[in-house]
């Protein structure tokens, strides 16, 4: 059975990964559009979510992975600064899987730290997730994502960029400054470390 689509972007950590928790329920594998679909397509701040989510746990142990994560970011990001309202991922991007067993345990994994984390969002200096603030962290974004390839070279090294990609789409979600310059901070410790491991 397909996902339906869903319009409303998730409120916050938990509800993520109850969404994607859902997705993998629903066969043996489930695929980047059915993950993009449970989360919301349409909205930048779910998808850098997703990628970020995906990226911190075992997951990201699966050698190409961060790669195909990091493009996907790339792609998407890209597309918000050159202001495109609906983004488009290659459909070969889109029919990559996970063992849907593999996928609910590794988010499994987050949900205690999901709830935890979702009791301190609020929505506080909102001008650096909005308009020009939104564009800037596109832009950076576009350098994590980019990040990713190269700290797959070291096993599990991906999870500091999605530690980054986390925090950058939570922010969005929530409209959270605070936690939006937490996940700039964040950025210049993944571009150290991607430099580190060329």
């Amino acid at each position: 059975m397909e996902n339906a689509i869903c319009d409303e972007p998730p409120k916050g950590l938990e509800e993520m990964l109850d969404r994607l928790i859902e997705a993998a329920d629903s066969g043996e594998s489930v695929t980047v559009e059915s993950m993009m679909e449970a989360v919301g397509r349409r909205s930048f701040g779910p998808i850098v979510l997703l990628v970020g989510l995906v990226a911190m746990s075992p997951l990201s142990g699966i050698p190409t992975i961060p790669s195909i994560l990091g493009i996907v970011v790339v792609l998407v990001a890209g597309q918000l600064l050159v202001g495109r309202k609906h983004f488009w991922i290659p459909k070969r991007l889109l029919r990559r899987s996970i063992p849907s067993d593999k996928f609910a345990k590794a988010l499994k994994v987050l949900l205690p730290a999901g709830r935890f984390v979702d009791r301190f969002l609020r929505p506080r200096l909102t001008f650096l997730t909005r308009g020009g603030g939104a564009y800037l962290m596109a832009v950076l974004c576009v350098l994590v994502g980019a990040t990713m390839p190269p700290l797959e070279l070291l096993p599990f090294l991906a999870t500091t960029a999605g530690a980054a990609l986390t925090a950058y789409g939570l922010a969005l979600i929530a409209h959270d400054g605070m936690l939006a310059l937490v996940a700039i901070g964040a950025t210049f410790g993944v571009g150290y470390l991607a430099v580190s491991a060329l």
